[in-house]
């Protein structure tokens, strides 16, 4: 029996190793053809699987040595990802000299560091810090690859590029890139309790393991900086915006600062988060009152603190009067007041204070997506020059659908950075395929109608306020200490999808899909195709069972997994989903015109006018904006009601075709990875159908209304689906 167990090893292994055609194949990406080993997904898309045997001379002729000009850490971290580049994708570990005159080289350096480089006169002036050039050069008949920048993170940027080019199967004879991020700050906010416990997140633990800390490193620090700076983010906010006070103590900044040590070779400053009552409660006063001396003062000794143990902190990142959370509001005071107190603490040090918009309050009565603007905008050109407002991408929050938040383009003289949501609190968590590219390029390209027609979300976002005005883009993390990082293989994506975005927030979403998906995957054109087409059309399928024609916030309670249409009996009327979508016998949808709310009169005049009238609405938000009666003809010539049934079955079957999609990329993948995926997508498709049978219950049930000919009845009766109960779905919190 062991005999036989053996020889049918040899037998798979010789199938695995044997050449494979594809008629699909692209002719100038010969496929290595071979069924990849099994794969945990912990090495994200920097795989650096072998280069097909008849595409590797050309690679190898450009990619023979390495000269290095500089000795700084980030120039060490910058050759070692040459090796590992060179030595998974062309097999071999490359010399590396200070000789330029070798031809077949990949030459890295400053003009400051190499005369060669300085002797080329690329073009980096306006490049930046972070910017790089990548060139061609002839050298002895060979050619050479020069990666220069201005400063050596400039460099590591421009060798993770270049390797990404070769990742992706492009040509390196003839190569001129230059490239410079659009926004300064490109940030991941880690929403990361002190005892490991992660709010929203679905990747288990926090990476920090702060017991260990500072006397241990562990190396997966390090492979997280390595992604990170792959894509170009520049900065990480260790903890939640749920603030402990706990973190500024000093026994704790030097397990910050043990952190910061493995990041900083990478350009990934830290930044904390700012508890606004932490003078009261580790800084002994009675007061946080920003307009106290004695507040200021303990601020300003804390940043000075902060510094001296690490030289480069970022900053704070602040939560403050929103959900609980202690604010200037507290004292009669303005966010504006609360933000300026800690800017001027870290000012000297050349801090930042992101200061997040999304409040709201018990006591506002005002529809929840009203009041960030209301208190926000009055405040524009009042906050410091290192403040920057971070505003949600919605109004709401995060949600599978949302009109672009209406503070973008309604505070010309304050710095904004968007606040993107990459773990998926309300878009099924990690076992639901959703790529948010095509979500935020959305949210990105939309026309804000201020100061004009066609300045975008994006312009708004990456054009200074004024000279030397602060940008940015934060992304919550989905990342946790399970082995493929974020809980699911496709929920890698959105965490990619980020960084580039806040690199270029003109980017566009199928391009960053594809290159993540050669690098991540496949190099088989065929099977990228398929899997990009998953992608594309995974957010829309989430929308159609969850929250179709502009419905939002139907999750359940607290913990958002699931439906729950049906709740409205909670404290606050806005945690409740029958707030949103205000359904009865008369129609469903939330009036924000003139008539109701009156949240459209935050927008540029032409988008309210637009999406005042229900006829003018795009019906992917029309009942974002409009309360319409059930049998209103929509386009499709259906009426409302139907229109709904229909999107919900579609929503359903949209992960059907996924399934099926997938299942024929079965031996085109490593076999571990897509059984994954394979029951993940499981998974969705059970939960996109008790979200359509769900809510199908519940609107009939209170709008009367048959179900069409053709439109199966739910599986069971409404009594059935509020009874599951759920509460101990993760991300809840304690």
């Amino acid at each position: 029996m062991r005999l036989l167990f053996v020889v049918m090893t040899l037998f798979a292994a010789l199938i695995a190793a044997a050449p494979r055609t594809d008629a699909r194949s692209l002719p100038s990406s010969p496929q290595t053809a071979t069924i990849p080993a099994n794969e945990d997904g912990y090495d994200l898309w920097l795989r650096y699987r072998p280069v097909d045997p008849a595409s590797r001379p050309a690679y190898a002729a450009a990619f023979a040595s390495i000269v290095r000009h500089g000795n700084s850490p980030t120039i060490d971290a910058a050759v070692a990802e040459l090796q590992r580049g060179a030595l998974g994708m062309l097999g071999r570990e490359l010399q590396v000299s200070e000789e330029d005159a070798l031809g077949g080289a990949v030459i890295i350096g400053t003009p400051a560091t190499s005369r060669f480089v300085a002797s080329l006169k690329l073009p980096l002036a306006g490049l930046g810090a972070e910017g790089f050039a990548i060139r061609s050069v002839a050298m002895h008949g060979r050619v050479s690859i020069v990666i220069a920048a201005n400063s050596d993170i400039g460099v590591l940027y421009g060798v993770f590029r270049f390797l990404q080019q070769i990742q992706t199967r492009q040509k390196l004879n003839g190569i001129d890139i230059t490239d410079s991020p659009k926004l300064q700050v490109r940030i991941l906010n880690h929403w990361d309790n002190l005892d490991r416990y992660v709010e929203r997140g679905y990747a288990g633990q926090s990476l920090w393991d702060w017991q260990k800390l500072p006397g241990y490193k562990d190396p997966r620090y390090t492979d997280y900086a390595r992604a990170n700076a792959s894509i170009g983010i520049n900065g990480v906010v260790l903890t939640n915006v749920n603030a402990n006070a706990e973190i500024l103590k000093p026994e704790w900044l030097v397990k910050v600062r043990a952190l910061a040590e493995v990041f900083r070779p990478y350009g990934i400053r830290v930044y904390l988060t700012a508890r606004f009552s932490a003078p009261i409660e580790i800084g002994g006063l009675k007061t946080a009152d920003p307009l106290d001396p004695a507040v200021a003062a303990w601020w300003k000794a804390k940043a000075d603190e902060i510094y001296r143990v690490i030289p480069d902190f970022g900053g704070f990142l602040v939560k403050a009067n929103s959900e609980g959370q202690p604010g200037p509001g507290d004292y009669k005071r303005s966010h504006a007041d609360g933000a300026n107190m800690l800017a001027d603490a870290v000012a000297p040090h050349g801090g930042i204070v992101m200061w997040r918009a999304f409040v709201y309050s018990a006591e506002n009565a005002e529809d929840r997506a009203k009041q960030a603007y209301a208190d926000f905008q009055p405040l524009d050109g009042t906050f410091r020059d290192n403040v920057i407002v971070q505003v949600k991408n919605g109004a709401i929050d995060f949600q599978p659908r949302e009109p672009f938040h209406p503070l973008f383009g309604a505070m010309p003289r304050t710095p904004l950075m968007m606040e993107f949501q990459i773990t998926k609190e309300y878009l099924g968590f990690a076992t639901h395929l959703a790529y948010l590219g095509p979500m935020w390029e959305e949210v990105l390209q939309s026309d804000t109608f201020r100061p004009r027609e066609g300045v975008t979300v994006a312009d708004t976002l990456d054009t200074p306020v004024r000279p030397g005005a602060v940008t940015g883009m934060a992304g919550v993390a989905n990342i946790g200490t399970d082995r493929n990082w974020s809980g699911s293989q496709f929920d890698q994506a959105n965490w990619y999808a980020f960084g580039r975005f806040a690199w270029d927030p003109d980017s566009k979403s199928d391009a960053i899909a594809r290159d993540w998906a050669r690098m991540t995957w496949s190099d088989d054109p065929a099977t990228v195709g398929a899997i990009v087409a998953m992608m594309g059309g995974s957010r829309e399928a989430v929308v159609d069972y969850m929250t179709p024609l502009g419905l939002a916030h139907l999750m359940a309670t607290g913990h958002h997994y699931g439906p729950g249409p049906w709740v409205a009996n909670l404290a606050r009327p806005e945690w409740n989903p029958a707030y949103y979508h205000r359904a009865g016998k008369d129609g469903i949808g939330f009036d924000r015109t003139k008539t109701g709310s009156d949240a459209l009169s935050q927008y540029a005049d032409p988008l309210a006018k637009r999406w005042g009238n229900p006829e003018t609405t795009p019906e992917n938000l029309l009942l974002w904006f409009h309360h319409v009666p059930w049998d209103r003809k929509m386009t499709s010539g259906r009426t409302l009601w139907e229109e709904l049934l229909a999107h919900y079955d579609r929503g359903v079957a949209s992960v059907a075709a996924m399934q099926a999609r997938w299942e024929e990329q079965k031996g085109r993948v490593d076999h571990r990875r897509w059984s994954e995926v394979s029951d993940f997508l499981a998974i969705q498709h059970a939960e996109a159908k008790w979200w359509r049978d769900a809510s199908i219950a519940y609107f009939q049930s209170v709008s009367g209304r048959p179900l069409p000919a053709g439109v199966a009845a739910p599986e069971h009766d409404l009594d059935w689906y509020k009874a599951i109960d759920s509460k101990y779905a993760p991300g809840n919190g304690k």
